[in-house]
Order: structure tokens, then C-alpha cells, then sequence
């Protein structure tokens, strides 16, 4: 059994009535840590934020300022909401205090959405989502007859409507057509090991299928997308998608809005109103608008130079003395500036001996080294396919930009494609929805992503420290992630070691992983089985 010892701490005593007032919406009434329950996201955030600014203790708060008026005597405990809304007008009006809107949060689910809006959905930092996969969810059904993906509003009277409906058509019919002989040709790759159940085996082929054909599949191949976020992350997401000149997005604002006012509704009072969130939004489609203008004048004359799938475009050649510095910093009493001079005169020996103290000894990747690898950073750009982009867009403690999705940087086409056959298929859906592209993009070429592959490139950057470096490249380059976004983390390791020079940071991203593997999801399929079974029943 655990013991838990209690600290010393000034004891608050509650009469009888009050403990049972209590009781319902705290984990305890006795100790000094205790969480909050059964509670409205608004009554939780107002209490938090008449907690910075009051003397008495969080339950008596709640006692004296969120109970409703005689309910403390009734059997029926009974909360003041109002009271919080009113709260929360001041905050926001009075005191111009946004950061009370961290304090609440909701779940909200969107489905249905385009892989378009994915991206503009989960572009927010402070925000955790989760979105359907196209490793794990094959798109062969067909409700109400219709392949699942999203025919736009501004196409609706289009004369290209039909067209765009036909070749979409044929990308998923040609997506569906394949599954079963690219599961068929994996098979025979790689037979069934007498170790693996059925259950391991048919999962692993039927994502490295799934893997390999989902490059047909357009950007308004429709998803679920889940969201939780704070009331303050909300409200910039919101003026965001009221910006947008997607009307997908505008849609989807006006649907979202509502329905988070059912669960935060103080959170979100300055959303629509003219002089703050219509105001807000407005200035960000303005400044959208005049910097793809200054864009287009400056920069529309000049043609596309290559450039490789990564490249690292900078970082500070004296990054690992600063680093080896930063690590030095807590165990010492000396000033930023003289570490610096020491770290700059040791030779790289000393500087490796350092970081390897200071990272320890890594059981597994999750064991990451502190704050020390903050100190450089590294800036990435990528040109890989959108398929590769979209998982590693999700990493959005670091900085990531990226540029509209187009037909003009080329496909890539996995090597299995002509082995199982495919490939004047592939070539085939390539080419119809290029040519589709083009004639979208003369109306709009933020409208004509829709119609473009994931198999189709497109350009984007990563700026990040070396710890966030370590995270995206040991996660992404893990066996069983897909091999797109391994290569480019594959790569991006190489950079840091061999173009940046900084050894020692490269060797500490240990579980970095260049193997070559051909059922990625195998081993993890397995690992998964024997958690499964090692589970009491």
C-alpha cells in the first residue's frame, strides 16, 4: 500500500453542512491538493480566476461567492452560474484579462470536414486533437451513394462542377479498386510468420496497403476531427475560421460557435460582436489579403528553383557550445557570458563527456533532456507529400509554416505501385486531377487544393530547438510510421549531424531510427497483442 504523507499545512475547517455542500464538486474537503468535479467549465474557470484575486482559500470561495443563495441549507446543493458569467464580463471588458479564458475548456467533434480544413482546424498550439486516420480507416464506403469527399460551396454553380465530381469519382474508385491486390501482393511479400495471430498479420497488411494507396486519395477526402482546447484557444480558432476565404471554414465557424456556447459560453462572448471578434477577424483577412498582393507583385515574376525533399536552411554553428553552456547552467553559480568562454575553449571530448551526463542514460525516447537543448535551433524546409505533411504538421510546439497545396511540385509514387500493377492508374488520377488543378486555380488557388492527391508535394517549413528536434525526429522515425515521414526525419538527423556539425546533439537522439523495415506496423501490431494478453482478465 502507498502511504501518502501529508505535509504541514494550516487546517480550514468546514461545518457539517458545508462538507456536504463540498463534497459533490471537490475531490476532498481536508487536505490542501484536491481537484474539481461535476462542475460547469464556466463555475470552474471563475473560480479559478477569483482565486488569484481574493485572500480566502478555493472552497470557500466557492462556498461564499458560487453557491446559490440558501442552497447551502437545502438538500438540493445548487451552483450559481450566473454569477461566474458576470465574472467573467468584468474580466474581459473592465480589465482586458484574456488570460481567465485558459481556465475553462471543452471537447468538440467535427466530422465530415475536408482534409483542407484538418490542417486550418488544428493549426492552434495550445490545443490537443485527434483526427481519422488513413492508415486505419479504409475509404471504400459509399453513404448514400456518394464516395466521402467534400464538393465545396463556391462549386456549386461552377461549370467545372461536374467535372470535379467525375474525376474525384475516379480517384476513389481507383483508391477502393486497389486494396484488395495490394493486401494480396504484401502477402505474398511477406508471409504470415507461425509466431503472429491472425488478428497482428492482417492488421500490419492492411496498413502497409492502405499506407501505399492512400496518395490517390484528394484533399476533400472527408474526416473526424476531435478538439479539446481552452476557451481563449477557441476564440482564436473561431476568428481564424471566420477569416477564412474558404467557406468550408466559415461554415464550420458558424456550426462550432453555437455549440461551444452550449459548455463556454462566457469564454466566447466577444466572438461576433463588432467591435472585437467581427473587428479582429476582419484585420486578419485584411493583412491575408494585402500579403498575398505584395507577394504576387514582388514575387510572381520568378520561376520555382529545385530544391531537395529537406534541407536545412539554418542554424547557429555555435549551437552545441551554447547548449553544453545551458546544460552546465543549473549546476553552476556562474554567469551565462563565463560559461560561454569555457564552453567555447573546451575541445569537443569535453563537450560530449558534458552532454552525455546531462542526458543520461535514455531508456527510451520519451526520456528527453532538459531545457538546455532549448538553446539552439534548427530551421527545416521540406517538400514531401501532403501525406507526410499531415502528420508532421501536428507538431506544433515548434514553429511550422506552409504554403498552399498544389499540382506543381510533382507526385511521388511508392516503388510497389508497379509491382502490384497500379501504376497507370496512379499516373492516370495524377494527371486528371493536375489538369483539374489548373483550371480550379484560375478562379481561386486556395479553392483548387481540394482537388489535389496527397501523393503531390508540398512545400513547408520547420523552425525548432534541439529538444523538440529530438521529439519529432525519434517519434517519426519510430519502425512503424510510415515511411514518407520517416525518410524526412531520417534526414533531418543526418543535417544536424553531418551539415550542422553539432556530434554530440545528433549521438543524443538515441532512438533516432534509420533501419529499413517492410511491414512498418508489425512489430507494433505485435507489442500491442502482448499488452493485450498480459492484461488480467
Amino acid at each position: 500500500m502507498t502511504i501518502i504523507r501529508v505535509p504541514d499545512f494550516p487546517e480550514e475547517s468546514f461545518s457539517a453542512d458545508e462538507r456536504r455542500a463540498l463534497t459533490p464538486y471537490f475531490t476532498n474537503v481536508d487536505r490542501p491538493v484536491f481537484a474539481l468535479r461535476n462542475l460547469p467549465e464556466v463555475v470552474k474557470g471563475a473560480l479559478f480566476a477569483r482565486y488569484s484575486r481574493s485572500a480566502k482559500s478555493m472552497r470557500r470561495l466557492f462556498l461564499d461567492e458560487f453557491l446559490a443563495a440558501g442552497s447551502i441549507d437545502t438538500n438540493q446543493v445548487e451552483v450559481d452560474t450566473g454569477r461566474a458569467d458576470r465574472l467573467y464580463g468584468r474580466m474581459f471588458d473592465e480589465y482586458g484579462d484574456d488570460s481567465v479564458a485558459q481556465l475553462g475548456g471543452a471537447h468538440i467533434a467535427c466530422e465530415g470536414v475536408s482534409n483542407v480544413l484538418t490542417k486550418i482546424l488544428e493549426r492552434g498550439r495550445l490545443m490537443a486533437y485527434l483526427e481519422q486516420s488513413t492508415r486505419y480507416v479504409p475509404y471504400t464506403d459509399r453513404p448514400d451513394g456518394q464516395w466521402k469527399y467534400l464538393t465545396p460551396h463556391e462549386l456549386q454553380d461552377s461549370p467545372l462542377h461536374a467535372t470535379y465530381r467525375w474525376t474525384l469519382d475516379d480517384a476513389f474508385d481507383t483508391y477502393s479498386r486497389w486494396i484488395e491486390p495490394a493486401q494480396a501482393y504484401y502477402r505474398a511479400q511477406h508471409p504470415k510468420a507461425a509466431s503472429d495471430s491472425d488478428g497482428v498479420y492482417r492488421a500490419a497488411i492492411r496498413a502497409k496497403a492502405l499506407d501505399t494507396l492512400r496518395g490517390l486519395l484528394p484533399a476533400a477526402t472527408r474526416s473526424n476531427v476531435g478538439i479539446f482546447g481552452t476557451g481563449q484557444a477557441f476564440e482564436q480558432l473561431l476568428l481564424r475560421l471566420r477569416a477564412h476565404p474558404l467557406a468550408e471554414a466559415r461554415d464550420c465557424a458558424d456550426l462550432m460557435l453555437p455549440q461551444l456556447r452550449c459548455i463556454i459560453p462566457a469564454f466566447l462572448t466577444r466572438v461576433d460582436r463588432e467591435d472585437r471578434g467581427v473587428r479582429w477577424s476582419r484585420y486578419l483577412s485584411e493583412t491575408r489579403n494585402h500579403t498575398r498582393v505584395a507577394a504576387d507583385r514582388l514575387l510572381g515574376h520568378l520561376d520555382t528553383t529545385a530544391s531537395p525533399e529537406v534541407a536545412l536552411t539554418d542554424f547557429d554553428p555555435e549551437g552545441e557550445v551554447k547548449v553544453v553552456a545551458a546544460a552546465l547552467y543549473e549546476s553552476s553559480r556562474l554567469p551565462e557570458r563565463q560559461l560561454l568562454e569555457v564552453a567555447r575553449r573546451m575541445g569537443p571530448d569535453d563537450r560530449a563527456t558534458v552532454l552525455r551526463a546531462y542526458v543520461g542514460e535514455r531508456a527510451n525516447r520519451r526520456h528527453r533532456p532538459g531545457r538546455a537543448f532549448e538553446r539552439t535551433t534548427y530551421s527545416f524546409e521540406m517538400l514531401s507529400d501532403y501525406g507526410a505533411f499531415r502528420d508532421l504538421q501536428r507538431h506544433r510546439l515548434l514553429t511550422i509554416d506552409w504554403q498552399e497545396l498544389t499540382a506543381e511540385h510533382g507526385y511521388t509514387q511508392p516503388a510497389a505501385i508497379d509491382e502490384i500493377g497500379a501504376g497507370e492508374d496512379w499516373r492516370r488520377v495524377m494527371e486528371r486531377t493536375a489538369e483539374l488543378y489548373q483550371a480550379l486555380r484560375t478562379e481561386s488557388s486556395t479553392l483548387a487544393q481540394y482537388v489535389v492527391p496527397m501523393a503531390y508535394r508540398i512545400r513547408y517549413r520547420m523552425h525548432m530547438n534541439a529538444r523538440e528536434a529530438m521529439h519529432v525526429i525519434e517519434l517519426r522515425s519510430a519502425p512503424q510510421g510510415h515511411p514518407a515521414y520517416r525518410r524526412v526525419c531520417q534526414r533531418m538527423h543526418r543535417l544536424i549531424h553531418e551539415e550542422a556539425g553539432h556530434h554530440a546533439i545528433a549521438a543524443a537522439m538515441k532512438f533516432a531510427d534509420h533501419s529499413e523495415v517492410a511491414l512498418e506496423r508489425l512489430g507494433a501490431e505485435r507489442r500491442s497483442e502482448e499488452r493485450r494478453e498480459a492484461r488480467p482478465s
